[in-house]
């Protein structure tokens, strides 16, 4: 039977805010934007019940919160009543995607009022108790993959802190040169992207030499993206040219991350939010670079050293003079065939989740489309 979301649950409100609980203590939970935050001595609803992210982020996403708890102000009620399940309510809620209520531009805000006639199937008890069971059987299924892909990393981790130490503090005694002291003999190994007016997108062609940017390095995929110049452009900018083995660093906004050249790719330069390093291939791998550039230590280390007004940056003169561990090339190597392996069984978890993830998104509109 199709339903209005508004004959199934009863909206509520909260006037707390994260200030008003600092201190307290009790036994029971109060929730926010971002899940528990802490205990109280209090609570606003003695069932389980739906909350709702009704302001700023994360807005539209939906929470199953359990009986005896509270939520803050940024937050919004969705009582059940006796027709429906919480869980299936839950469900139901997090399908109809809230977000796309949103208005307001600076704090973005969704309202009951605004999506409360949205539709949806509303089955009998048992079945509504028999399509929970299906789906928290699939959301387990990806959660446990997630899991496996986590556990994968921690171990990456933890190889290569047992084969060469903490890359800041170095215990393991390897010799530490600077960056600019590893790279190849060549005019341009260390070198940031152009001057902006260098690289304006009055340059930009349909095809000819790609433009790397941060849409390569951030989603891994060099072959993403589909900005081009032409040959005499390339040719003025060819400081800038990458090649195989380049390791291509983000430097503003989401700085640090870290993308490295193929064999195979298309010819091409990096644009101003990049850097490109190319190592002495005799004395560094660039995949040992990258899971020392990766490591939990230098990142923190890096992020005392960042700097910037409205964005985070790093820049050419940081990276140069960081100082590496430099361990032998034949146990850099090792490692990275080691990595290499791990990243053969992250692919089949990776196929795993994405096929549960299909078939949960798949059941979901069968269930309430």
């Amino acid at each position: 039977m199709r339903v209005k979301l508004e004959e199934v649950c009863e909206r509520g409100s909260s006037n707390l805010k994260q200030s008003d609980i600092i201190d307290q203590i009790g036994e029971f939970p109060i929730y926010g934007a971002s899940g528990y935050i802490g205990n109280v001595d209090f609570y606003h609803q003695d069932k389980p019940y739906v909350a709702v992210v009704k302001d700023g982020a994360g807005i539209g996403r939906a929470m199953l919160l359990p009986a005896k708890s509270s939520v803050i102000g940024t937050m919004q009620y969705l009582l059940p009543k006796d027709n429906i399940v919480p869980k299936y309510l839950y469900y139901v809620v997090k399908h109809m995607h809230l977000e796309k209520y949103f208005s307001g531009a600076t704090i973005p805000h969704i309202y009951f009022r605004d999506y409360k006639n949205e539709e949806f199937n509303c089955e009998s008890f048992e079945k509504q108790n028999e399509i929970v069971t299906v789906l928290e059987k699939t959301e387990n299924i990806i959660s446990a993959r997630k899991q496996q892909l986590q556990q994968l990393d921690d171990l990456v981790k933890a190889r290569f802190v047992e084969m060469f130490g903490d890359p800041v503090i170095n215990q393991k005694g390897w010799d530490m040169p600077l960056i600019e002291d590893v790279v190849a003999n060549e005019k341009n190994a260390l070198k940031a992207g152009p001057f902006g007016s260098a690289l304006k997108k009055d340059y930009y062609v349909s095809s000819g030499y790609k433009i790397y940017g941060q849409e390569q390095v951030i989603s891994g995929d060099h072959m993403f993206g589909d900005y081009y110049i032409d040959e005499e452009r390339y040719k003025l900018l060819e400081n800038c040219a990458v090649q195989a083995g380049d390791v291509l660093i983000s430097l503003v906004g989401t700085y640090g991350k870290l993308l490295i050249m193929p064999e195979e790719f298309e010819p091409g330069i990096i644009n101003p939010r990049l850097m490109k390093i190319t190592f002495d291939k005799k004395r560094v791998n660039p995949y040992y670079f990258q899971h020392y550039f990766k490591s939990d230590s230098l990142k923190k280390a890096l992020a005392e050293n960042t700097h910037g007004g409205t964005m985070d940056i790093l820049n050419l003169g940081i990276v140069r003079k960081l100082a590496m561990p430099l361990p032998p090339l034949e146990l850099q190597n090792q490692f990275v065939a080691f990595v290499e392996q791990i990243d053969k069984s992250k692919f089949a978890v990776q196929k795993a989740l994405d096929e549960a993830q299909t078939l949960f998104d798949s059941l979901m509109q069968e269930y309430f489309g």
